[in-house]
Order: structure tokens, then sequence, then C-alpha cells
């Protein structure tokens, strides 16, 4: 197959152009900068802002798979330009070039669009790729981690100092990124057109709690820590903080203190897919251990 890719050159992105290479398909995908060459793979240079660029993106292809979004910004405007008008060009592109099949990468967020920001211009996205006329799948993914990822890279470094500060008590689903290229290349090389929504975690029934979650990362890293939950005001006044000191590398802003805050961030088990389509592989304990190791070979931690 002949893949169009937007978001390639970040964390889902390139685990997913990975295992398509893999599985013998070509991809095309676009870069602001120059990136290594690979066999198999046409890097454009071009963003969703530029018409032209997506053109030749989604020319002659078998399916656009959308992973390209905006998931921390201190500007709000940057969640509308990047999530949702960003995905209304892709489709336009996907449209013009009559490529049927469009994968859509959301996110859990999606499903509570007044909490925050992110999650509302998610949402917004949805309705858009639903609109389209298009053979559509979304995948909402929760919180997915791996080799790469530099968000729960500070959970990883809270762990190793043997104190993790946490979101008020609630529950989180994991997917390991290897697991979720996986299931987004299935859903590109499907026969049939979907049109339904997908909610995939590890396959471990009702998520993790946050302490569970703290106390495997803490395995993770060969500490034994201390997981401390903080209530949501406190977490706003921490946003506070982080965007002062930081500032444009802070983590956590309100909007995602928000977001964090929220006591239900499971998949759903009526929208897990079928597992003759997909099932997850990775084990979240063994893939935490496999990330711990990979950031500290990378000097990360």
């Amino acid at each position: 197959m002949k893949l169009a890719v937007t978001g390639g050159t970040g964390f889902v992105g390139s685990h997913f152009i990975k295992a398509a290479l893999a599985a013998g398909h070509q991809a095309r995908a676009l870069a602001r900068r120059p990136q290594p060459a690979q066999p198999g793979l046409e890097w454009l240079p071009g963003s969703l802002e530029d018409g032209r660029s997506l053109q030749r993106l989604v020319e002659d292809s078998d399916a656009v798979v959308h992973i390209a979004g905006v998931i921390n910004a201190r500007d709000p405007a940057a969640f509308e330009t990047g999530n949702v008008a960003g995905t209304l060009t892709v489709l336009a592109a996907a449209t013009a070039a009559g490529t049927a099949r469009f994968v859509h990468v959301s996110s859990l967020a999606a499903r509570e669009p007044t909490l925050s920001r992110y999650g509302g211009s998610k949402a917004k996205a949805e309705a858009l790729v639903e609109g389209s006329g298009l053979d559509w799948t979304i995948v909402r993914p929760p919180a997915v981690y791996g080799p790469g990822d530099k968000e729960t890279l500070e959970l990883f470094k809270m762990a190793k100092r043997r104190l993790m500060l946490l979101p008020p008590r609630g529950r989180v689903s994991m997917i390991h990124a290897r697991d979720l290229a996986r299931l987004l290349l299935a859903l590109a090389e499907a026969e049939q057109p979907e049109r339904v929504t997908y909610e995939p975690d590890d396959g471990r029934p009702g998520g993790w709690s946050h302490k569970e979650l703290a106390h495997s990362i803490g395995k993770a890293v060969g500490r034994r820590n201390l997981a401390l939950s903080v209530p949501a005001r406190l977490m706003r006044v921490g946003a506070t903080i982080d965007q002062l000191v930081r500032r444009e590398k802070a983590k956590l802003s309100a909007d995602r203190a928000a977001y964090f805050s929220h006591t239900d961030w499971v998949a759903r088990p009526e929208l897990q897919p079928q597992p003759g389509l997909w099932a997850p592989r990775i084990p979240t304990a063994q893939g935490l251990a496999d990330t711990a190791r990979w950031y500290q070979q990378q000097g990360w931690l």
C-alpha cells in the first residue's frame, strides 16, 4: 500500500512509519525540517497549513493516517489551529485526491469536550471526520508510552527521585506505542470500511489506578517510591509555577491540569477493536521496564 502519514516525525508517527515499512508498505510523510532517508519512505517538506504539500502527500495514496495534533499549548488557539483546522485541511485534501480510507488518531479526551480545550478540539475534529463522507475510523488512544516518548518521561524522572506527585485519585488505561502503531496499520490495511470509533488499551480490565501505575514505573526504574495524590486545586497552582519556571518547556499547563484531574480515563470495553482485527501484545509492566532501559541508554534518566 501507499500510505500518507501526518505527524510522522512525532512519537506515535515514528512508530507507525517503522511498522508500515516493516510490513512492506510505502509511506509518504510531511516534515518541517530535513529527515534521514529511509527505503520505502518519502519525506515531503511542508505542514498542515500548506495546501500544496498536503496535495502531494495524499496523491495516489491508498489510505491517509492522520496522527498529527497538538497535545500541549500555552496559547488556547493553538488547539483549534492544530487539531481542528489541521484535520479539516487533511480531510479536504484526501477528498479531493479520492483517497477513501481515513484513519484518524484522536484521544480519550474527546469524551469530555468541556473539561479541557484539548479535549474540546479533539471532539470537534472527530465530528469533522464523521461528517466527511470518507471511509473513516477514529482511534482514541489512552495514555501512550514507549521509547521516544517525552511526555511520560516526566513520570519516570519522578520515580527515580523516589517521590511521585500524582493527579487526584482516578484510573487510566495505557497502551504501548508499538501496539498502537500495529492497530493503526491494521485499520489502514482493512478491506472493509469501518466508520467506527475504537478505544484500545493494553488489555488490563478497568485500567490502572494512578498509584498502581506509579508503583509499576518505580519498579521499572528500580526504585521504591512514595506516590502522593495532589488535589486538583494544587495541580492548577503547579501548572502556574511550571509555566513561570520552564516557560516554553513547561509540561503542565492549566489545560492539562484539568485533563489530568479527571477520574476516569479508562478505555471502554464495548469500544475495543475486535480480536480478529487486533489485540495488544505488550504487557504494560514489561513495556515500562523496556522503556526505562531505553531512557537510560539515551541518557534521559
